[in-house]
This record gives C-alpha cells, sequence and structure tokens, in this order.
C-alpha cells in the first residue's frame, strides 16, 4: 500500500512510521545500506545515531522520493550530494565524478612514499571534486596545492569543498587542459584522469550520471598521452607522481614512464588490484628499471 508521493517505489509512504519499519519496506527495494543511506539524509541524523533509535516514528514525507530516484539507478552520493573520501566530507554534483575508495590508494602510497619529507606543494591534474588535492592537503598542513579541471562547473564544487574543509586559503583551483600553461614545479603531482575506453561496458548508474568527460579517453590512454610528457618538467628534484589507473593498463604505464625517462612502480589497490603509477624522474646518469 502506498500513495502517490512516493513515485511509484512500491512501500509505505503515509507518516509517521517508526524507523525500522521504513528500513525494513526501503531494503527490499534498494538494499539495506542505500536505505539507511538515504533515511539518515532524509533526517537529517548520522547513520548510526538513527539505527540506535529504530522504534522512533519520524516524518516519511519525501522519503519515498529519495527510495525512487534509486530505483532508477541515481547514484546515492548524488542523491544525498556527498561523498566521503580519505575520512573528509565531501560534496559531488553530476558535474564531478564520484569518488571511490580505490582513488584512496594515491594518497595511501603518498603518505607511505614522503614518510619524513612531507611536500610543500601538491598539483591535482583534473581535481573533480578536489579529492585528492584536498585529501593531500589534509595530511600535510604546511603544504600548498593548485587543482586543474577542464570544467568550471567541477571546479566550482572544489573550490566549495575546499572552504567548507578550511583549506581554502591552501588551495588553489584554475581552468586548464591537463598541465598546459601551468608553471613551476611540485613535490606531488597526483591525478585520476579518465581512462575508461571508449566502447567500455559501464553499470548504467555509471555512463547514465556520471560526467563522461572524467570516464572516458579514447582507447583509455588519451589523457596519460598528455599528462605524461609534462611530468619532467613539472616534478622538483626527488619528487613523486602518482596516477590512477584503469584494468589492463599498468603495462602502458611502465611503457610511457620509460618514454619519458621516468621510473615507474605499479601499486595495487585493497582489493589487490593494480591501481596506481609511482612515478619518479630517473636519477641523472643512471638507467632506472621500472618495477
Amino acid at each position: 500500500m502506498h500513495d502517490a508521493s512516493d513515485g511509484g517505489a512500491g512501500f509505505s509512504a503515509t507518516p509517521p512510521a517508526r524507523v525500522r519499519d521504513m528500513l525494513r519496506e526501503a531494503a527490499a527495494l534498494i538494499g539495506r545500506l542505500d536505505a539507511e543511506v538515504l533515511l539518515a539524509h532524509h533526517l537529517g541524523m548520522e547513520r548510526l545515531e538513527m539505527l540506535r533509535h529504530a522504534d522512533r516514528h519520524v516524518s516519511q514525507t519525501g522519503y519515498a522520493l529519495l527510495v525512487a530516484r534509486r530505483l532508477r539507478g541515481e547514484p546515492v552520493a548524488y542523491i544525498t550530494g556527498t561523498r566521503e573520501f580519505w575520512s573528509l566530507p565531501l560534496r559531488v554534483t553530476p558535474d564531478t565524478l564520484i569518488p571511490r575508495p580505490d582513488s584512496e590508494t594515491l594518497i595511501a602510497e603518498a603518505v607511505a612514499e614522503l614518510a619524513g619529507r612531507p611536500p610543500a606543494t601538491i598539483l591535482d591534474l583534473g581535481t573533480g571534486s578536489g579529492a585528492l588535492l584536498l585529501a593531500a592537503l589534509s595530511e600535510w598542513p604546511d603544504a600548498c596545492g593548485i587543482g586543474v579541471d577542464l570544467s568550471q562547473a567541477a571546479l566550482a564544487v572544489a573550490r566549495g569543498n575546499a572552504g567548507t574543509l578550511g583549506l581554502a586559503d591552501r588551495a588553489a583551483f584554475r581552468q586548464g587542459n591537463w598541465a598546459e600553461g601551468l608553471e613551476g614545479r611540485f613535490d606531488l603531482i597526483l591525478s585520476n584522469p579518465p581512462y575508461v575506453p571508449q566502447d567500455a561496458d559501464l553499470m548504467a548508474e555509471v555512463v547514465n550520471y556520471e560526467p563522461h568527460d572524467a570516464l572516458f579517453a579514447g582507447d583509455g590512454l588519451d589523457a596519460y598521452r598528455c599528462i605524461f610528457p609534462t611530468l619532467g618538467r613539472l616534478l622538483a628534484p626527488d619528487g613523486l607522481a602518482i596516477l590512477e589507473f584503469g584494468e589492463g593498463q599498468a603495462f602502458a604505464m611502465r611503457a610511457l614512464s620509460e618514454e619519458h625517462d621516468l621510473t615507474c612502480r605499479i601499486a595495487d589497490d585493497l582489493e589487490g588490484r593494480p591501481r596506481a603509477a609511482v612515478i619518479r624522474a630517473k636519477p641523472l646518469g643512471k638507467g632506472a628499471a621500472s618495477g
């Protein structure tokens, strides 16, 4: 039994109702975790706080609409407008890629590689929501950085996130096509560029909602062909670049590194999949094997 306000979601929408009952009905449609996240968002509460009051009666008005959006395939992060990355709450919109746990591999590798010698300058190419840059700045409080993106709408989101997190005084954002026209050298360069081949078959909720310019890149390597030639001039002495890549692209990361006189180590994500290319300039006068 449901009324017209549920958008056809198929569960009761007559307020008030107990939290546990609302979750049970919604979970049957969209899964327990999504149901909990959306109800907590609807109520303006933390999820654990909401669950501690599972017998509490609350208004259902609007919740069914959120569930209906999720049923249509809209990502939860776009419905709530937020996504956590490296323990930072970030605002996300359909103008930005949704930050994923896989991308935290880049920050984890940077923290390990730069232990004892914190970077002073950080560059994030294709910054989107600002996730990588802001996560790095949260780790190194004396660092400052630049986030570059072609999308002005994405840059507006990134600037907003920097302000909300109290990092605006250390984060600058500029519109640009990768490193084109960029001056200076950086101790740490981060990038999660588009690396999905144009003909790849992605889940509908990804391809139908997330920005294609942040996903697809010709054969999957177009963005790297723009980024790799600039690393030599952008990396500070002993600087480090960490680039995210996709399935089957590790060989290309090594080949591009060798072509541009760089070393490359491949790092796995938490699920054991090759995920990040950890790149440095080769020591002067020495050949360095990729690993």
